[in-house]
């Protein structure tokens, strides 16, 4: 894990929603207590229990927020991507990591410092509102996983993720966001499960599979599927 820090990190945060209006000085301060990480596919950034001192944005790549049972088998909570953030809460609860953090891909991370988030709430009701906003966002989401697990079919599960990741129209393609056991983990269901799942909307000729990349050949059926 390869740590810098210089001008482009100014210009990354200006890029990511969450500073998008902050003025050459707040980027400045901000920048000084923040850290460029360059993070190799599959190195772990933290682990549970690991004390949190700031928070992560991703400029590019992607991470995997997992933990693992007492049996060995690990339980992917999230997936995330570029321009989204992941660590905040714990950061204001002073807790330390409650799920480990893995790059899916190759990734470069912002950290932001505990102590440049404060001094900017403090002084920015505005930058305060949008963390509010955030935290807000991931929480509803959160809600929103366990309705779907609680209420849903694997099948169901799988088709509302593929619609998600694709859109209205036939033959679209989904690029997978992770390999088949990470994505089957996120959905709460067993690779071979997953598996299975994908063979039998193929069967029903809704979709078609190529490794990761899965096309979608009837929207329509998909979204009208019933079980």
């Amino acid at each position: 894990m390869a740590e810098n820090s210089g001008s482009n990190t100014i210009k990354f945060l200006s890029n990511l929603p969450l500073f998008s209006e902050f003025d050459q000085s707040e980027l400045e301060q901000i920048s000084s207590q923040t850290r460029e990480i360059h993070v190799p596919k599959g190195e772990v950034i933290f682990r549970r229990g690991d004390d949190c001192n700031g928070f992560h944005l991703i400029v590019f790549g992607r991470v995997k927020l997992a933990f693992t049972s007492p049996n060995g088998s690990e339980k992917v909570v999230e997936i995330i991507g570029p321009k989204h953030s992941f660590g905040e809460a714990l950061m204001f609860m002073d807790k330390p990591y409650i799920v480990s953090a893995q790059t899916l891909e190759d990734s470069l991370l912002l950290h932001v410092s505990k102590s440049a988030i404060f001094s900017e709430l403090e002084r920015n009701p505005k930058f305060a509102q949008k963390m509010l906003a955030g935290l807000s966002r991931r929480l509803h989401s959160l809600i929103c996983d366990v309705e779907v697990y609680s209420l849903n079919s694997g099948t169901q599960r799988v088709i509302g993720y593929l619609l998600k990741e694709g859109s209205s129209d036939n033959g679209k393609t989904v690029i997978l966001q992770a390999s088949k056991t990470v994505v089957a983990s996120r959905l709460n269901l067993t690779p071979e499960h997953f598996s299975r799942i994908l063979h039998d909307l193929m069967d029903k000729g809704m979709i078609a599979v190529s490794g990761r990349d899965i096309t979608i050949l009837d929207f329509d059926k998909m979204k009208n599927y019933e079980k």
